[in-house]
């Protein structure tokens, strides 16, 4: 969730958060201001009373650290913040020991840098809330500081919709991306990919893509281990993707990947091969689309099935039982009694593949949304957008409709971006990826 239990950096010096009174009695009223001056001492002669000395040049000593010096951001007062920038915390002369962030009685997660000189918010804040800050340090004199701050994250005039093609606790096959779509234009991308937290049961690497402005997919560079489970946050409450436009509510989805069904048509030998749980089911004699309606190359996965399916074209109008859609402009591997005597030898359809009743009986029940489909041997190239084509991309390809460039590695415990040149080489081969530039047939 965005907001968790209250974030504390550090636990051995903290306790109760307060400013230290006596002879620090002073940092008390800067305190409340939400800001603490430095102070450096060198000291003639001898140490000032309470203060440690190191060294001694010609009877000169010096004092020891200064006062932590905590800054928050946003400003204390603020009442128009901008909740896509979070909160940040950082310290001069000293290194936290705790921060919280609340809304109400809800808390806010965030994160300490490996030096502990700064701590910022994990995700956006949500729009139109008061936040209060408490912030603990500790000086180079040894000495702890509180900090606090309060303010108000603004009410946006515009604001954006998102919304996912996955449905709840669904099983999808191991090609499946996670896509979502939003309600206007995008153009702070950046910001919506950092955004986006995915976790899986089962490591994978992936990458986000665009397509235009308002799709944005995530593809693993290698199909989704079976049976591996899913789940993403979308963190777009108090995000800004373009100027002045704001999300109001995060986007969350979990899903399953099923058995993996992976289908290789062969336009040119006339033969479909079948592979479930990662084994051959079978070599499956196919028709598919006759010259002037070929079925075109290219990655495809499976979108829907029926049984049957109502199909139209020029001089026939019929219904045509167990078949499995994979592109928008209507192709299907599907029952098909009338052309067995043409399944492997010759293609007679209008661009779907047929194949014999027996085996659309074994194939029909095992598919699922995000099966491959893979053809090859066609004249014509496939069409980008033409179903779900993000298999059509390349790795180097994946990465380039990216707005960061990055890798996403993923895995139980969330997603972080990566570098890909610091991975490892990816397993190749049907079972694993796509073919490199399968729309092309090349």
């Amino acid at each position: 969730m965005r907001d968790s239990e209250a974030t504390r950096v550090g636990l051995s010096r903290v306790g109760r958060l307060r400013v230290h009174a006596g002879k620090q009695a002073w940092m008390a009223t800067a305190a409340v201001c939400g800001v603490l001056s430095l102070l450096t001492a060198a000291c003639s002669g001898g140490a000032s009373p309470g203060h440690p000395t190191i060294g001694h040049t010609k009877g000169v000593s010096a004092a020891v650290g200064a006062v932590a010096r905590v800054s928050i951001t946003p400003a204390n007062g603020s009442h128009t913040a901008n909740p896509s920038h979070g909160v940040r915390v950082t310290v001069a002369e000293g290194k936290l020991r705790g921060v919280t962030v609340t809304a109400g009685h809800t808390s806010v997660a965030g994160t300490l840098s490996k030096t502990g000189t700064a701590w910022r918010t994990n995700w956006p804040l949500r729009t139109g809330r008061y936040y209060s800050v408490t912030a603990t340090a500790v000086g180079t004199d040894g000495k702890t500081v509180t900090v606090t701050s309060s303010f108000r994250t603004l009410t946006p005039a515009a604001t954006f919709s998102a919304q996912t093609i996955l449905g709840y606790h669904q099983t999808y096959g191991v090609g499946i991306p996670i896509t979502l779509t939003f309600s206007s234009p995008v153009t702070h991308k950046y910001a919506v990919e950092k955004a986006i937290q995915i976790t899986s049961s089962k490591p994978v690497v992936g990458a986000f893509m665009w397509d235009g402005d308002q799709s944005l997919s995530f593809r693993p560079r290698t199909y989704w281990p079976q049976h591996t489970n899913v789940s993403f946050v979308a963190h777009f409450d108090g995000l800004e993707i373009a100027p002045g436009v704001y999300g109001t509510a995060d986007l969350s989805q979990s899903f399953q990947i099923g058995n993996s069904l992976i289908a290789k048509v062969s336009t040119r030998t006339h033969y479909m091969m079948v592979y479930y749980k990662n084994k051959m089911l079978g070599r499956w004699a196919v028709s598919t689309g006759m010259p002037g309606k070929d079925t075109a190359n290219g990655t495809y996965l499976t979108i829907e099935k029926a049984n049957p399916t109502r199909m139209k074209g020029h001089g026939y109008n019929v219904l045509v039982p167990l078949a499995v859609r994979f592109t928008w402009s209507g192709n299907y591997i599907h029952w098909a009694a009338w052309s067995v005597a043409q399944q492997g030898v010759v293609n007679v359809s209008h661009g779907c593949v047929n194949i014999s009743p027996a085996h659309a009986a074994i194939y029909y029940p095992l598919a699922r949304p995000g099966d491959p489909v893979t053809v090859v041997g066609s004249p014509v190239a496939g069409a980008w957008d033409d179903g779900w084509t993000q298999w059509f991309l390349t790795w180097k390809q994946l990465l380039r409709h990216s707005a960061t460039h990055l890798a996403v590695q993923v895995g139980p415990s969330g997603s972080v971006l990566v570098d890909p040149s610091t991975l490892s080489a990816a397993p190749t081969g049907l079972l694993h990826n796509s073919k490199p530039f399968n729309y092309a047939g090349k």
